[in-house]
């Protein structure tokens, strides 16, 4: 019998300091091509949310115009972690406190779906529910407490450095001010 593949979607969500075309969002703004050029070109990239000009700051998932809402899909999820922690995406992340504020609940949530599946924003809005509600559970995870694929064992999580994904973290603690760990 032939084993189903399943591929990592994410989504994530940020409320910006101010309007996208004001001066403060600047840094944010001017690393937007580049740092999506980079996922695009990433091993493990499947298909990221975008509209025709690129990127997803144009999508409004909620109603708050100042919350930008991002969604990928990986091939797994060592695929996302090396983008995230180890691609230049790392260091616009380590100082994502200069264009975003805080937010209360998780901010990025993971699942698995079918291979060639698209999740909708609506699922993934979904999924961030669930991780508010019930915590990291295989339906809607975190990269602190990762879930397998449908179908397969849960080994223990690497020792990454996932406080990245919490926006209430210090930067002391994050590492943002020194070098990302070694998994």
């Amino acid at each position: 019998m032939k084993r189903k593949r399943f591929h990592l979607a994410q989504a994530n969500v940020a409320r910006i300091r101010a309007p996208l075309d004001s001066p403060i969002m600047e840094g944010f703004r001017s690393q937007l091509d580049r740092i999506n050029a980079i996922a695009d070109s990433s091993p493990g990239f499947v298909w990221r949310l975008q509209t025709d000009k690129g990127n997803a700051t144009a999508i409004r998932a909620y109603e708050d115009d100042r919350i930008l809402f991002n969604m990928s899909v990986w091939e797994s999820l060592e695929a996302l972690r090396h983008y995230v922690y180890r691609s230049d995406h790392a260091g616009p992340l380590r100082i994502r406190r200069e264009w975003f504020e805080s937010l209360e609940g998780p901010i990025l949530v993971l699942w698995w779906v079918p291979a060639g599946h698209i999740p909708s924003i609506e699922d993934a809005k979904g999924r961030l529910a669930i991780l508010k509600s019930r915590g990291p559970t295989a339906e809607a995870f975190t990269f602190r407490d990762p879930f397998p694929p449908p179908g397969q064992r849960r080994a223990s999580p690497p020792d990454i450095d996932a406080e990245f994904c919490d926006a209430n973290t210090p930067l002391e603690r994050t590492g943002a001010v020194g070098p990302l760990r070694e998994p």
